[in-house]
């Protein structure tokens, strides 16, 4: 019996996940969330559907509020949340985030740093996304910038989102 290919395994993939959008930001708007839009437009250009996008302060239990509200809806399958990834005082998602998650991906910070450092050298040591599983569903973290947002969601998010649900399924 030979075991299917990384390729045929994509291809029983979800071609449509619903999403959550969550900009992690002390003064960002719907009007000034170029990031947000961004995933937003990404996202559904690729077949997939934005359940919810919120604007939060850089707070922690702000962030783990929005973050529990996907949760409870059946709909929201990945969470995307952007911003305050950092190492200033404000920057405390990648802590909010990471003290929910049941498994990580060390794998997508990993390879974001990489690519980030292809891009921009070695400030990428100060990128702190992180991916993982909660409750069934996947979460991504990832930096404010439409640069770094751009990289994410093309390099690795997008290629791998159906993917990453179907071996939830499991």
């Amino acid at each position: 019996m030979s075991h299917p290919t990384h390729h045929e395994h994509k291809t029983q993939a979800p071609t449509s996940v619903g999403a959550m959008i969550i900009t992690c930001s002390d003064t960002r708007t719907p009007d000034t969330d170029t990031s947000g839009r961004l995933i937003h437009k990404l996202l559904e250009g690729h077949g997939h559907t934005v359940i919810a996008y919120h604007i939060v302060q850089d707070e922690p239990g702000q962030i783990q509020f929005r973050i529990a509200q996907g949760m409870v809806n059946d709909a929201v399958q990945a969470i995307i949340v952007n911003g305050g990834t950092g190492i200033s005082r404000r920057d405390s998602t990648y802590e909010a985030v990471d003290e929910m998650l049941e498994k990580r991906l060390d794998g997508f910070g990993e390879i974001f740093r990489y690519l980030t450092y292809q891009e921009i050298g070695s400030p990428a040591i100060m990128t702190r996304a992180i991916a993982g599983i909660l409750k069934g569903r996947v979460l991504f973290s990832v930096p404010g910038s439409e640069n770094a947002v751009r990289l994410a969601m093309e390099k690795l998010i997008l290629p791998e989102l159906g993917h990453l649900l179907q071996q939830l399924q499991k």
